[in-house]
């Protein structure tokens, strides 16, 4: 049991102050109304329970309220006074946890306030004294005056009197309840003793009830609002994802667009996607402390990051900066990143390999041709450098006559060059396969070429790596690659320039990479360079097979070719071969010719 008299001995409900509060009971509905229409404007957390807390002061006619809250994992107390200089005061605290993992709103200090507070939270108060009220809310008019006893079952203070002390004599302390769960105390404080009636204490209670229905709505509805500003993102990155024309970059940038609207603070939030180093980010947005990220994965490699950050600091009521939710938000919009990527590099890849098909096919069928023309012409060319030659031969041949007969020869050589060329492009040449030194292969064709070179006014740098392996190859074809890259290179620089041929061993492949100084290539032209018959010299220059034969012989090793050239900063032609050639471009380079 409790003490039920106060100081001068009458009964807290008795006194003439509890009688002039009476009468302003049937202001309740209006205080009800004003919370709802503060409720409804959805203004922020801390602010809402400002305006409830200075409504609750002028209501009860008090000194102080004190709100404790459990909101989640983060629990706080706000305190509003009349009288002090900082009217309200917020802070995070950490409240107590019970055995069976609950929290309860109540500090660990063993106070004789908290542990009434503690009796309140899990409605263990004498329900049968004049202190605690039938739902469990204590009041009192004199805190200086001691209770008889704790109730039963108190482990922290055992038997003995409790004294709540303090600056403020008249104190109600009431639950808020939200899915039959204490999530809060209400404590209504007066300096002066004997200020409250039961009356209002009963009001207070179903004050609480109201207020804990109020929260639990605003929390439901919060929650709901943050749900759907997730589900608008995801389903906006659906829709960006959709547009297959569009692209990547644009893409991500709708997609970075589409962040900040999704998280709790979004008139302080700013987003960045990195893809391969390349960013797209929001209107303002700068690293932070307050930072958020995901990894881009894509093919099980980290390729990026999503990250989301807050520009300045909000005082708000969440786990940390972010919200849980937020976390599970951003790890999904990584996701849908990584795949939107993922699909858009294998479109390209799938258009790529189209390509490639349309381009061999092309290929075998000009091989077809090339090798029926070279089959054809080959003969009549023959016999026509041969006769000839034979007439060169007559004796007293006028000089205009023998002049002509020279170029006859001179052509008929040309054209079996090209026919040469075309037999090599249609693979009709066979060929043959040793260990070939790649340097020294390198040194004999530039033997010849080195003339020419000179002539052109350009410089010929060798960068050869003395401990280049041997490689599986027809060292006649390897040379015809060179050739045909060096004079491409040459032909390239009119004016003179530096031409640099270089190897290197790069387990398990060896490169050659041929280097000129010269007018470079476009994007558009680099990507036609291999095709047969195109060219972009001068008809007396050239036939259009040279590179069309470089890259058929490359593809015969099972090797690869990769060219960088800008307009203006000359060209690199990079080619890899393989030390030991598989068996599969084995059989093909031995095998019967074929286009």
């Amino acid at each position: 049991m409790v003490d039920s008299a106060t100081p001068d001995g009458s009964r807290p409900e008795a006194t003439s102050a509890g009688r002039r509060r009476g009468m302003r009971l049937g202001e309740g509905v209006r205080l009800s109304q004003a919370i709802l229409d503060c409720a409804n404007r959805q203004v922020g957390k801390l602010d809402f329970l400002r305006e409830v807390s200075a409504i609750l002061l002028d209501f009860f006619a008090c000194d102080a309220i004190e709100v404790r809250l459990s909101d989640r994992e983060l629990h706080y107390r706000l305190r509003a006074s009349r009288r002090v200089r900082q009217a309200t005061q917020f802070e995070r605290v950490q409240w107590t946890v019970g055995q069976d993992a609950r929290v309860i709103p109540v500090f660990q200090n063993g106070s004789d306030l908290e542990r009434v507070c503690r009796y309140v939270a899990d409605r263990r108060g004498d329900r049968a004294g004049p202190f605690f009220t039938e739902n469990g809310s204590f009041w009192t008019g004199d805190t200086w005056q001691p209770l008889q006893s704790a109730p039963r079952g108190d482990e922290e203070g055992g038997a003995g009197r409790l004294c709540v002390g303090g600056h403020y004599r008249s104190l109600i302390v009431t639950r808020f309840v939200v899915d039959e769960q204490t999530i809060g105390l209400l404590q209504v404080m007066n300096e002066r003793p004997n200020s409250f009636c039961l009356e209002e204490v009963e009001f207070c209670e179903e004050l609480a009830q109201a207020f804990g229905l109020v929260l639990g709505g605003r929390r439901a509805r919060a929650e709901l609002r943050e749900r759907v500003k997730e589900l608008t993102c995801l389903y906006g990155i659906a829709r960006v994802a959709e547009q297959a024309d569009l692209p990547l970059k644009e893409m991500l940038q709708r997609v970075v667009e589409l962040l900040p609207p999704a998280w709790f603070h979004p008139e302080i939030a700013a987003a960045r996607i990195v893809l391969d180093d390349h960013s797209h980010v929001t209107t303002g947005y700068r690293s932070s402390k307050f930072r958020q990220s995901s990894d881009i994965v894509v093919g099980q490699r980290k390729r990026g990051v999503v990250e989301v950050v807050y520009l300045e600091e909000k005082p708000d009521f969440v786990v940390g900066v972010f919200l849980p939710e937020e976390e599970k938000l951003i790890d999904a919009v990584a996701r849908e990143v990584g795949l939107i990527v993922e699909q858009r590099e294998a479109d390209e890849e799938k258009s790529r390999l189209q390509q490639q098909l349309i381009h061999a096919d092309r290929l075998a069928t000009i091989g077809q041709l090339a090798a029926g023309v070279a089959h054809e012409l080959n003969e009549p060319l023959g016999s026509i450098l041969g006769f000839a030659q034979l007439t060169q031969k007559c004796p007293g041949l006028p000089d205009q006559a023998a002049k002509d007969i020279e170029k006859i020869a001179t052509a008929s050589l040309y054209a079996r060059e090209i026919i040469k060329k075309l037999m090599v492009f249609a693979r009709q040449v066979p060929p043959k396969i040793v260990q070939v030194d790649l340097n020294q292969a390198v040194e004999e064709g530039l033997y010849f070429l080195e003339a020419r070179c000179a002539k052109a006014s350009v410089e010929v740098v060798r960068v050869l790596d003395p401990d280049l392996p041997e490689i599986t190859a027809d060292p006649a074809q390897i040379k015809q690659v060179l050739v045909n890259l060096v004079v491409n290179a040459v032909q390239a620089m009119p004016d003179g320039g530096t031409l640099t041929v270089r190897t290197r061993a790069d387990d398990p492949e060896v490169l050659l990479a041929v280097e000129d100084t010269g007018a470079g290539m476009s994007q558009e032209i680099r990507e036609k360079i291999f095709l047969p018959f195109f060219t972009t010299k001068d008809v007396h220059e050239g036939t259009g097979l040279g590179l069309a034969v470089v890259h058929g012989i490359v593809a015969a090793h099972g090797g690869s070719i990769h060219v960088e050239s800008q307009p203006g900063r000359g060209a690199c032609f990079e080619i890899r071969l393989p030390v030991h050639q598989s068996e599969d471009s084995q059989q093909a380079t031995e095998g019967e010719p074929h286009a």
